[in-house]
């Protein structure tokens, strides 16, 4: 019985790690779900698609060739084990709707793991925003003294050169005549 527990049991971090962005949504794809849910992954889209009015674009979508292509490419080829067609994505309020369509006692555990992690990951998004939002205007305040601090050392650096001999001289050369200062000709 033991065994069977801790089959059950899912962590954070097995939900956090199977939540992905494509196309600027955090999504759970189809396969996960269908694991995690302890489900046939034909069976759960077989419930989906009975339910279809339940799962609208922005709830749930197929994948596209390129998108599977470009999530193959980021894991180890056995992780997808010979998957033949696209899977679909899952939105966070298309998993939530997946509690309705799949009414087991599994499902319902499994789908307030999942909310629990969606509203952590948003939480700890929410607060890396914040994060940079203030490391950025840090990061303003920084050059503006910098750039003041540029500008006290070029007029340090000017102070500190010996000054300009002026290029005219004060007094008389031996030899001029006063002619050439009637003149106004040296």
């Amino acid at each position: 019985m033991n065994k069977v527990k801790r089959s059950l049991i899912i962590t954070d971090a097995d939900i956090e790690r199977r939540i992905y962005l494509l196309r600027g949504l955090k999504v759970m794809l189809s396969g996960d779900l269908a694991a995690m849910y302890s489900v046939p992954h034909r069976v759960m889209m077989q419930s989906v698609k009975r339910n279809i009015e339940r799962f609208p674009t922005d709830f749930m979508f197929q994948l596209s060739q390129v998108e599977l292509a470009n999530l193959k490419s980021q894991f180890v080829t056995s992780s997808w084990g010979g998957i033949r067609k696209r899977p679909y994505a899952f939105t966070e309020q298309g998993v939530a709707m997946l509690s309705g369509v799949l009414r087991s006692k599994r499902a319902v555990q499994v789908n307030v793991a999942i909310m629990r992690a969606f509203v952590k990951l948003r939480e700890i998004l929410s607060a890396h925003k914040e994060l940079s939002e203030q490391f950025a205007l840090l990061e303003r305040k920084v050059e503006k003294h910098d750039h003041e601090i540029h500008a006290i050392f070029e007029a340090i650096r000017r102070l500190m050169e010996p000054p300009a001999r002026s290029k005219r001289t004060i007094g008389f050369k031996i030899g001029e005549t006063k002619s050439h200062y009637r003149t106004g000709n040296k």
